[in-house]
């Protein structure tokens, strides 16, 4: 289909579909979208395109897309503020995290912030730590890339590194997901960045929630948090976390709330990117560092459909594989993966998928 957007009207676009600006420009999150250029929305996405001119879009939709035109920018004033505040930055790098419960535009303001901060030239580098909707590396891990021109999808970059927590909530292991991320930011101050954006997972309700990100927070000590409440849910997090620096923004109106089933459709994207021309590979048990997790009984750490966490002997991480079988009599690992090196170590999650990289949630 082809439609018209006039100036300052903006047009959301749910996924899966994809956008090609023909004549104008668009403005997706702090990103100028030109002439030619076509935009992917993924399933369970939604993107806003706000013509600074008067521009023409052509649109495919895939099934159970959908297309909304609205007046103005869905952009909140709060963001554009926020992303001002930041200019006066003079401590170099400086950390940000974002902080929200799920649903609530913490990944559109991370990609905004981005944006925007690219616009001034800033070296930007973004960590995700969103376990179970990660954007940057494969499902199930924490990843950090670097961010060198504007994006419309953080799904777009390229990870740099990633550690491999195996869950796709922190509730199953706070603990290992904070020593991901501390280990992630650690190499990325071991390089160069002005701006580090953290964005977080959505689980900020309940003791627990407020105990593991106020642990994160001490191990990450972000100079800024951005807050993103949808009413009270983050006011005893935020009473935790007293003595760090925070701003509140507020959360778009048109945001798309998606149900647990479109999540995990969009993680066996993550899957599905991460596995796409996969084989099954054999490695001897004797020449492999295996790690399960630890509270996995003996019985049962091999189970059949396993997801691994690939790494070299750097532990810098391969990428992802499910586990096949293992062959006793070889006694070698089978391993249906798209990694072509032979990893030095391979790491057990606790997630399970089948042969068409969908997860066994009876598992």
């Amino acid at each position: 289909m082809k439609k018209t957007i006039e100036k300052g009207k903006t047009l959301l676009v749910d996924g899966p579909a994809s956008v090609s600006v023909v004549s104008g420009k668009v403005d997706v999150f702090g990103a100028t979208v030109k002439n030619s250029v076509k935009i992917v929305v993924r399933e369970g996405k939604r993107l806003p395109f706000t013509a600074l001119e008067t521009a023409n879009l052509g649109i495919l939709l895939g099934e159970n897309a959908g297309v909304e035109e609205v007046d103005g920018s869905t952009i909140p004033q709060s963001w554009a503020e926020a992303a001002e505040t930041l200019k006066n930055v003079q401590k170099k790098p400086f950390t940000i995290m974002i902080l929200g419960k799920s649903d609530s535009g913490k990944t559109s303001f991370c990609t905004y912030l981005i944006n925007r901060l690219i616009s001034e030239n800033q070296k930007i580098a973004v960590l995700d730590g969103d376990l179970g909707q990660s954007d940057v590396g494969p499902p199930c891990t924490v990843a950090y890339a670097f961010a060198t021109k504007s994006v419309t999808d953080l799904f777009t970059l390229r990870a740099e590194n990633a550690f491999f927590v195996g869950f796709t909530s922190p509730s199953e292991s706070p603990d290992k997901a904070i020593k991901g991320m501390t280990l992630m930011k650690q190499e990325i101050l071991d390089k160069v960045a002005d701006f580090v954006v953290v964005n977080s997972d959505g689980w900020v309700e309940g003791e627990e929630a407020v105990r593991y990100k106020s642990q994160l927070a001490e191990a990450l000590n972000p100079d800024l948090f951005f807050c993103i409440p949808q009413s009270n849910e983050l006011e005893p997090l935020l009473a935790a976390l007293e003595r760090f620096r925070k701003i509140t923004v507020d959360s778009p109106v048109v945001i798309r709330q998606r149900s647990r089933e479109k999540r995990r459709n969009l993680r066996e994207l993550g899957y599905a990117k991460y596995l796409a021309g996969a084989k099954v590979k054999t490695w001897p048990l004797r020449m492999l560092t295996i790690e399960t997790q630890n509270d996995t009984p003996a019985e049962q750490k091999h189970p059949e459909g396993s997801l691994l966490g690939l790494y070299d002997a750097q532990r810098k991480l391969l990428g992802i594989g499910v586990l096949h079988r293992v062959d006793p009599v070889r006694k070698a690992l089978k391993v249906l993966t798209s990694v072509s090196i032979k990893p030095a170590i391979v790491a057990f999650g606790k997630v399970r998928l089948d042969e068409n990289f969908k997860e066994n949630v009876n598992a």
